[in-house]
C-alpha cells in the first residue's frame, strides 16, 4: 500500500512534467504568447524543482519523510490548480514555478522505502520508482496529444490534479512516518547560494537560443553561477550543519554515479522532444514520417512499455549482479538506442526500435542510479543524497537539450530544419550516453563499504545493499 501511494504521486508529479511538452504550440496560441515566454513553461518548472529538490530531501531527513511528503503533495495540488486555471502565461508560469516543489518527492519516496521496506526489497522499490521517471515522461507525451485535440489545455493539468489528491489523502492514512530522523537546522545560507547558483546556470543555457552559446550574456551568466556555486561549496563545507554534506559528495560511489547522472541525463532526456519533432517534419523534407501530434507520441510507447517491464525486474537484477553492472548495462542500452537514431532512422520501424532500446536503457539505469547513491551514504542522508542526484541529472537534461535544440535551430532552411541538424543533435546525446558508460565503469564494484566516515558510529542502513 505504501508503494501503490507513493507511485501514484509520483507519476502525476512527472507527467506534470512531460504532458506540456507536446502542448507548447497549443500554450502559444491559447495565451497569446512569444516563442521565447512559452519556453519558460518549462524552464520555470525545472528551476524550481533544481532549487527545491536537495532542500525537501534534507527537511525529510529532519523532520519526516511522511510529514514533508504531506506537506510537498499540498503545494504541488495547489500549483497545479493554479495552472489549470491559468488564463494568462503569467499566471500560468507562476503555477509551474510552485508545481516544480514536487521534485523532492523522489528523494523523500526513496527514504521512505528505506525506512520502511524489508531490506530484500528496498532495492526492488527503488528500482520501479526510479523506472517511474522515465515511464512518465514517455506517458506524458503519449497522452498530451489526445487531451489537447479532443479538449483543451487546462486538463493537461486537471487530470494530474485529481491524482495528486488521491495521493495526499492516502499518504496521510497509509504511509508511515519515517522512524529515521536526523535533528538539525537548514543552512539557509547554502541554501540561497545553491539556489542562485543553480538559477543563474539554468538560466543561462535555457535563453542560449536566444541569447547564443557564445554571447556574453550567457557565459557571463554561467561564470557568475558557477562562482556562486564554488562559494556554496566553500560554505558548506565549512558548516557544522550542512545542506548537503560534502564529506558524503567526496565519497567515490556518490560522485562517480552523480557524474553519470549528470552525463545520462544530458543525453538521454532530449529524445522526449527530438524523436516527435523528427517524425512530424513533412516527408516533403525528405526525412521526416508527417505524423500528427497523436501519431508522434505513438513512436515514444515502445519506450515507455519496456522501462514500465524492466522496472519491475530491476530489484532481482540487483540482487543477482550488483547495481553498477545494471547501470552499465542501461548506459549501453543508452548507446546503442541513439547509435539508431544519428546513423540509421530512415523508416519507423527504426524509430520504434530504437525507443524500446531507449526503454531498456532508462529503465535499468535509472534504477541503478539510485540505488547506488542508497548503497554509499548513511540511512539519515538517503534524502538529501537521492535529492542531488536527481538534480545533476535534471541539470544535464537541461544543457543536453539546448545544444541539440541549437543544432535543429541552426539548421532550419526553408522553415524546416534540415536531417543534419537532427543528425547533429542525436550525435550530441550519442556523446553524452557515451560518456556516462565509461564514467559508469568508474562507480566502484559492490562489495566495497561506502566510503562514509570511518570515525562517525555505523547506523542501520550503511551497508544495505553491499557485501562485506
Amino acid at each position: 500500500m505504501t508503494f501503490v501511494v507513493l507511485a501514484v504521486a509520483a507519476t502525476a508529479y512527472v507527467l506534470l512534467q512531460s504532458l506540456v511538452l507536446p502542448a507548447l504550440p497549443d500554450f502559444q496560441r491559447d495565451l497569446h504568447a512569444s516563442e521565447t515566454s512559452v519556453s519558460w513553461i518549462l524552464t520555470a518548472y525545472l528551476l524550481s524543482a533544481s532549487i527545491a529538490t536537495p532542500i525537501i530531501g534534507r527537511l525529510g531527513d529532519m523532520y519526516g519523510k511522511e510529514r514533508v511528503l504531506l506537506i510537498v503533495l499540498v503545494i504541488l495540488a495547489a500549483g497545479t490548480l493554479l495552472s489549470a486555471v491559468a488564463t494568462s502565461m503569467n499566471v500560468l508560469i507562476a503555477g509551474r514555478v510552485v508545481q516544480g516543489v514536487g521534485g523532492g518527492m523522489f528523494p523523500l519516496a526513496f527514504g521512505i522505502i528505506r525506512d520502511e521496506f524489508p531490506r530484500q526489497k528496498v532495492a526492488g522499490g527503488i528500482g520501479l520508482m526510479s523506472s517511474l521517471i522515465g515511464i512518465g515522461g514517455g506517458a506524458g507525451v503519449v497522452l498530451a496529444g489526445p487531451i489537447v485535440q479532443s479538449m483543451s489545455y487546462h486538463w493537461l493539468f486537471w487530470f494530474p490534479l485529481v491524482a495528486i489528491v488521491i495521493g495526499a489523502v492516502a499518504t496521510h492514512f497509509f504511509v508511515p512516518e519515517s522512524p529515521v530522523k536526523t535533528p538539525g537546522q537548514i543552512n539557509w545560507m547554502a541554501a540561497v547560494l545553491m539556489s542562485a547558483g543553480l538559477v543563474a546556470v539554468l538560466v543561462a543555457v535555457s535563453e542560449t537560443t536566444l541569447w547564443g552559446w557564445g554571447s556574453v550574456k550567457t557565459l557571463g551568466l554561467i561564470a557568475i553561477g558557477l562562482v556562486i556555486l564554488a562559494g556554496w561549496v566553500v560554505t558548506e563545507a565549512r558548516s557544522r550543519e550542512p545542506l548537503v554534506d560534502m564529506r558524503m559528495m567526496r565519497i567515490k560511489g556518490v560522485w562517480t554515479t552523480n557524474a553519470a547522472a549528470f552525463l545520462f541525463g544530458l543525453g538521454m532526456y532530449s529524445a522526449f522532444i527530438i524523436i516527435p519533432q523528427y517524425v512530424q517534419e513533412p516527408t516533403s523534407t525528405g526525412y521526416g514520417f508527417g505524423a500528427s501530434v497523436v501519431e508522434s507520441g505513438l513512436f515514444l510507447l515502445p519506450s515507455t512499455v519496456a522501462m514500465l517491464l524492466i522496472g519491475q525486474f530491476s530489484g532481482t537484477l540487483d540482487r543477482i549482479i550488483g547495481s553498477r553492472p545494471v547501470l552499465i548495462l542501461g548506459a549501453a542500452s543508452t548507446v546503442g538506442s541513439f547509435a539508431v537514431l544519428t546513423f540509421a532512422r530512415s523508416h519507423e520501424w527504426e524509430i520504434y526500435a530504437a525507443s524500446a532500446l531507449m526503454g531498456v536503457g532508462i529503465g535499468l539505469a535509472f534504477a541503478a542510479l539510485a540505488n547506488l547513491i542508497v548503497q554509499n551514504v548513511p540511512q539519515e542522508q538517503t534524502g538529501v543524497a537521492t535529492g542531488m542526484n536527481t538534480v545533476m541529472r535534471s541539470l544535464g537534461g537541461a544543457l543536453g537539450g539546448q545544444v541539440a535544440a541549437t543544432f535543429i535551430a541552426n539548421s532550419v532552411t526553408n522553415g524546416s530544419p534540415t536531417d543534419h541538424g537532427f543528425t547533429l543533435a542525436f550525435g550530441v546525446c550519442l556523446a553524452g550516453l557515451v560518456a556516462s558508460l565509461l564514467v559508469s565503469f568508474l562507480v566502484p564494484r559492490r562489495g566495497i563499504v561506502g566510503e562514509v566516515d570511518p570515525h562517525r558510529p555505523p547506523v542501520p542502513g550503511d551497508l544495505v545493499g553491499q557485501e562485506v
